[in-house]
């Protein structure tokens, strides 16, 4: 399979080597630069205004010699662009008696379309409106091709039979500046790729404003956006051009240049069409309003067979095989320092609505109950109460280890929370006598009474104390359905539900090198270090853990890469197991992903269940399952036609 089969085309923004009014030398740089981005796998490419002639001719423009030149320069790149990617060049257009700075989109062997520049700058340095006609009312133009007539306006789109997803939109350099770009107008038209071919000059604070517009016209648009600027061979009589090139998708930077590169630049990366799709449908707010009067013209041709993509190569684009944890150090501290204050804030509201002064929260020394303490000692903190009104409980059963009970009444103690010690053991026992079960059968039976035994004693001191029942229970366990039905499954108000398993140990690690020190800093590191355990079965004889999550319900990093996928994205399981592939490839095999995919996926159907009488409980990001918010899905969906497609 290539990479258009699941939605993915490499895209490349280019600023070539350029002399001013050399269009025999500009033309052979360009074709040089779209040749190679073509090898290297791209299916598009911009490249930057009036990249034919220079952005900095000035009154040249008015001469017959450089616009025809540049008109059969035009011609001869559509035609190479029978054998390589489609194009995107500028250059100044001649028609009716007007002259409009264009882009001209090339692709098999012709030129599919031109769209003249809306808006022309001519202000300070710039005086556009000298030579040029703004293009913003052409619509349904043509005007006369090599071979025959080309489609001429700012109504054009462009799109595929190859791929349903791409849809082509053009403006130029200033459009994007402008109050209201035709970018807007093209992408609620159903345009997912935009491009912008530039040439903006250099002055002091304005790349990191380039970067920001072109960012963030991406992300309001729900697109890509490709962008690139001309470069230092424009004339530098009173103006510097760095040759940016950015190529931006919702919001996310995938690809910059270096400025100032004297041979030119060609950036690529690798866009996701069928991510776009789905925040468009899953956006109301996007399509919920009107698109204005004009229509558009739909322009189709087949896109290039690449023949650099394969399943085999890396992306060229952002792939985290974590992807709800940031890579970066320092965006990471930010990330959990702004998921503890949500955490924290949603507790405080809910301990203030509900008028309770106490809390209770069982504490086994594993991850989840350790973050839940932690945001609860915050919100004590924060609203001038006595943490000694944290009742804090350990509850040691048959499985419980010496390293993780120690820790548990040690964290307590330091935090000056009030802790106790109530074995559930022996209620535990008579309930197994009650109900006829075998105490050494270990089964599901025999895991579940103990969690639920845990649940009612937290209960039922909540009411005791008049306080408020905290559950520790994370997102991930939420999705696998790997918690105790009226067990671990139900709290008064679930602090943990909205993060991730593999986002939990960082968070605890941000609160450990933030907020304390010493004895408390060590113990949290250990917490930290510990084996994830639900510790619902006995010890081995060395009084080690015996039953480890991760060893029957599989990997909590893929999981939640899974999770991500499926919810966030609602990609198909082929589409996570390709992704999967490539961001586990040096640590799963494709088998072992297979497989514990489809756990995932069974699981997630089946146990919805749980998910449908969930707790309340803070959302924290884009990633949620509140039945009640983000995730609606009826507790006896089938997920046989996932399955399905992943056993094809």
């Amino acid at each position: 399979m290539t990479f258009l089969d699941h939605s993915l085309m490499r895209v490349a923004a280019v600023t070539p080597p350029l002399r001013v009014a050399d269009v025999s030398y500009n033309t052979e740089a360009l074709s040089r630069k779209i040749k190679q981005a073509g090898e290297e796998g791209a299916s598009l490419v911009v490249t930057p205004e009036l990249g034919l002639t220079g952005y900095t001719c000035g009154d040249l423009f008015a001469q017959t010699t450089l616009r025809e030149a540049s008109y059969r320069a035009l011609t001869q790149l559509a035609r190479e662009s029978r054998q390589g990617p489609w194009a995107i060049v500028g250059l100044p257009i001649h028609h009716r008696s007007r002259l409009y700075n264009c882009l001209a989109l090339l692709a098999e062997g012709k030129i599919l379309g031109i769209v003249p520049k809306s808006t022309l700058p001519n202000t300070r340095e710039y005086y556009e409106q000298r030579w040029f006609t703004s293009g913003e009312d052409l619509h349904g133009e043509t005007m006369i091709g090599p071979e025959g007539p080309v489609p001429f306006g700012t109504d054009l789109l462009f799109g595929s039979p190859d791929c349903a997803d791409f849809i082509l939109g053009v403006e130029v350099c200033e459009d994007l500046w402008s109050v209201e770009p035709p970018s807007g107008r093209q992408a609620l038209a159903g345009a997912t790729v935009l491009i912008n071919g530039s040439a903006s000059n250099e002055i002091l604070g304005k790349p990191p404003y380039r970067r920001d517009l072109v960012r963030q016209q991406s992300a309001r648009c729900l697109a890509a956006y490709l962008y690139a600027s001309s470069g230092p061979g424009e004339s530098s009589t009173d103006l510097v051009f760095s040759g940016h090139c950015l190529i931006a998708e919702n919001g996310t930077l995938l690809a910059e240049s270096t400025r100032f590169a004297r041979d030119g630049e060609i950036i690529l990366a690798d866009l996701d069409l069928e991510q776009l799709r789905h925040e468009r449908l899953t956006n109301n707010t996007f399509f919920n309003r009107p698109s204005g009067s004009q229509s558009f013209r739909l322009i189709e041709a087949p896109l290039p067979a690449s023949k650099a993509l394969s399943q085999n190569l890396p992306l060229r684009r952002p792939l985290r095989s974590n992807p709800f944890v940031p890579s970066d150090k320092e965006n990471r501290a930010e990330h959990c320092r702004e998921i503890f204050a949500l955490q924290t804030a949603g507790l405080t509201k809910r301990l203030e609505h509900v008028g309770c002064r106490r809390v209770v929260l069982g504490i086994s020394g594993g991850l989840d109950s350790t973050l839940a303490l932690l945001v609860c000692i915050h919100s004590f903190d924060q609203l001038g109460w006595p943490r000694q009104n944290i009742l804090a409980p350990t509850m040691p059963g048959f499985g419980t280890s010496q390293r993780t009970r120690g820790n548990a009444g040690k964290l307590v103690s330091l935090l000056g929370a009030e802790g106790r010690v109530i074995s559930i053991e022996n209620v535990v026992r008579e309930h197994f006598q009650a109900i006829g079960h075998d105490e050494e059968t270990y089964d599901v039976t025999y895991e579940n009474a103990q969690a639920r035994e845990r649940t009612q004693i937290l209960m039922d001191l909540a009411n005791k104390h008049e306080g408020l029942c905290i559950g520790t229970g994370d997102l991930s366990e939420a999705a696998l359905g790997w918690c105790t039905f009226n067990g671990d499954h139900m709290s008064m108000y679930h602090v943990n539900i909205g993060v991730p398993k593999t986002l939990v140990r960082w968070i605890i690690q941000w609160c450990a090198e933030e907020l304390f020190d010493g004895p408390i800093r060590a113990t949290l590191e250990d917490i930290i270090d510990t084996p994830i355990t639900p510790e619902l079965l006995p010890l081995d004889q060395q009084g080690g853990i015996e039953q480890k999550t991760e060893e029957k319900v599989g990997p909590y990093r893929l999981h939640d890469f899974f999770l991500f996928y499926l919810v966030r994205h609602g990609f198909s399981p082929q589409k996570i197991l390709f992704l999967a592939k490539e961001a586990f490839r040096d640590e799963f095999a494709e088998t072992t992903i297979r497989h514990w995919l489809k756990v995932f996926l069974t699981r997630f159907f089946r146990q919805q269940f749980k998910r449908s009488s969930m707790p309340d409980g803070p959302k924290v990001g884009t990633v949620a399952l509140s039945p009640r918010g983000d995730w609606r899905m009826p507790s006896d969906a089938c997920p046989k036609t996932w399955l399905r497609e992943l056993e094809e």
